[in-house]
């Protein structure tokens, strides 16, 4: 699967599986390396409030409220135009959501797992027509 992929352009990163059974997943926001969870789940990629200044954001208040698992209305602030970079892939003027991710990252720590800075979610994977390899443990974007 891979040297077809990489025929079509994809470039494959490879993913790690934590503790939680989750995907980790290394990006890089504005020029700075986080810790990223996957979420096939999650309509937006994410990082938590007290991140933004690390990864450099330009911060605007938003009306949304976020939903998730245990709640239906987080707070939430937004940041366009950030460049995020995972492996080979890179992308200009993506939105990334700001809110608190204490709740992720206690339910990561209590289960043995590290905290992470924040989500990537099912924007950045339609973005680059994701594929993940749930068995050989890599996410294929299309470049």
């Amino acid at each position: 699967m891979k040297d077809f992929l990489y025929k079509k352009g994809y470039v494959a990163i490879k993913l790690k599986l934590i503790k939680t059974n989750h995907f980790e997943i290394k990006a890089t926001v504005n020029g700075a390396k986080g810790r990223f969870i996957l979420d096939t789940g999650a309509s937006s990629s994410c990082v938590g409030f007290e991140f933004a200044s690390f990864f450099e954001l330009t911060v605007e208040d938003s009306e949304i409220k976020a939903s998730g698992a245990g709640t239906s209305s987080m707070p939430v602030k937004i940041s366009k135009k950030n460049i995020i970079t995972i492996g080979k892939w890179k992308q200009q003027r993506m939105t990334l959501v700001l809110l608190d991710l204490t709740h992720v990252n206690t339910a990561l720590t209590t289960q043995g797992a590290v905290a992470v800075n924040g989500i990537i979610g099912a924007d950045i994977l339609k973005k680059g027509k994701a594929i993940i390899d749930y068995h050989k443990k890599y996410l294929y974007l299309l470049s």
